[in-house]
């Protein structure tokens, strides 16, 4: 995996469709916390690619129009589900492993220091092994194009921009990109991040982890404060890891593994549930507590569920993003990013337009939380669930799984907030019955659930 990871930079090509032809009938749908980057995932099903396919233009888009969650220079971690899939879990959903890595350590010259970027690696290892052959360089394009002549600023983007506007502009490249603070409506243009992707879409995911392009970027994150060495980048690689699973009735539900240990919070919130529905109150207390104990101690997930284990709260955790993916023969994918901050280290690394996340040694971890339930019988997709909201993400995913389980509509009860959830379902099953799946995201924020059942 690490020489195929290497070799990506010898990728390249047009920015055409592999064909213009667009499906009839029923193509999946997806749902994301940004409208563009849900509108980028539907068109990439449109055109026939695999759940996988949308979810890499989704997580492309992110970084161009909600780069305060899900920058190029983010990480985070997905569910990927196709039974015709041989992986670790031998049909079963598998885990798809960029959490944020640190780069070098802080100092007086690296007073802000960053991750390593992960989320192209990352989306990249998705689609080597589960896309549709939908040549990678055209699920980067719609991202490059909105980067580099601009879009307006999206709800979601224009709320994060609110909450930081000061320090985050105090950066003088956040302040050239973000400055005079945007509102909803203005056009934000990224024409280094636009030059950035054409160089990846061009040379391949490599380019950013080898080569002149990451010469540029180990050079300008020194500049900005969060110094990644071009070790850090060389080194820092994605992993595929069996889900954490539990029995739901007739099907099974797969949870992201640690370190990705929102799916864990989100097990222990599900297993509550599924004894209890009306014990909210009480899969929070399991969600938090069950990672407070891993985070501490360590163990088995499975076995940490099993146990009881001590009260405890989660201390103030950054911000994240999340979106759910399904495609027309019941393939799907769910996913959550984060920055480990918003707007990670609020520095911009200059003339690559990539806003450095923040390094996961001086903070708490995100929760990053997503769920994909399915029947190995039928080997059919039943539902998914990925959520944002700090420490809540867990428990959102939780109950948005177990809701999903248990009745016909896509959107259960709003999770308590900050919990925000992207959440798709089949009543029936896909394959199966295309007219029972349905997609929706939280009514509270800024995004969009979007397909086709015609």
């Amino acid at each position: 995996m690490a020489l195929l990871l290497a070799l990506s930079s010898c990728s390249g090509g047009s920015t055409e469709p592999t064909s213009a032809k667009r499906i009839v009938g029923f193509i999946g749908g997806v749902a994301s916390d940004e409208p563009r980057a849900t509108l980028a995932g539907r068109d990439v099903l449109a055109r026939g690619g695999t759940a996988a396919d949308a979810a890499v233009a989704v997580g492309f888009m992110l970084a161009a129009t909600l780069p305060s969650r899900a920058s190029l220079g983010a990480g985070g971690a997905c569910l990927a589900y196709d039974p015709a899939v041989r992986g670790p879990g031998h049909g079963q959903p598998t885990a798809i492993l960029f959490t944020p890595v640190p780069g070098a350590p802080g100092g007086l010259q690296n007073d802000r220091p960053a991750a390593v970027p992960m989320l192209a690696r990352g989306l990249f290892l998705l689609d080597v092994r589960y896309g549709s052959g939908m040549a990678f360089e055209q699920l980067i394009a719609p991202a490059e194009q909105v980067a580099r002549f601009g879009a307006p600023v999206s709800r979601a983007l224009a709320a994060d921009l609110a909450v930081v506007a000061g320090p985050l502009l105090g950066d003088p490249d956040a302040r050239a990109i973000f400055g005079p603070a945007l509102h909803e409506g203005d056009t934000l243009v990224q024409a280094d991040l636009g030059a950035t992707l054409d160089a990846i879409r061009a040379s391949g995911v490599g380019s950013l982890y080898q080569g002149q392009l990451a010469q540029r970027f180990v050079a300008a994150s020194a500049l900005a404060g969060g110094a990644v060495t071009a070790a850090n980048l060389h080194d820092a690689l994605p992993q595929e890891r069996d889900a954490i699973v539990l029995p739901s009735g007739h099907d099974q539900v797969a949870f992201l593994p640690p370190p990705a240990d929102g799916g864990l919070a989100a097990a222990a919130a599900f297993h509550v549930l599924a004894a209890a529905p009306q014990d909210v109150a009480g899969a929070a207390t399991a969600a938090a507590s069950v990672v407070a104990y891993e985070r501490a101690n360590g163990g088995d997930p499975q076995a940490l569920l099993a146990m009881s284990t001590p009260p405890a709260a989660l201390p103030e955790l950054p911000a994240s993003t999340s979106f759910t993916v399904l495609d027309r023969h019941g393939d799907a994918v769910a996913c959550a990013l984060t920055m480990d901050n918003l707007f990670g280290t609020g520095r911009v690394a200059s003339s690559t337009g990539i806003v450095l996340a923040a390094t996961p040694d001086t903070r708490a971890a995100p929760l990053l939380a997503a769920a994909i339930a399915w029947n190995a019988d039928r080997r059919a997709f039943r539902a998914a669930a990925a959520a944002s909201g700090q420490s809540f993400a867990g428990l959102g995913a939780g109950i948005g799984i177990h809701n999903a389980l248990s009745g016909s509509a896509p959107m259960p009860d709003p999770v308590p907030a900050p919990g925000r959830l992207n959440v798709i379902g089949c009543s029936d099953y896909l394959p199966g019955s295309p007219s029972s799946c349905g997609w929706a995201t939280d009514p509270r924020g800024y995004g969009l659930a979007a397909g086709s059942t015609n």
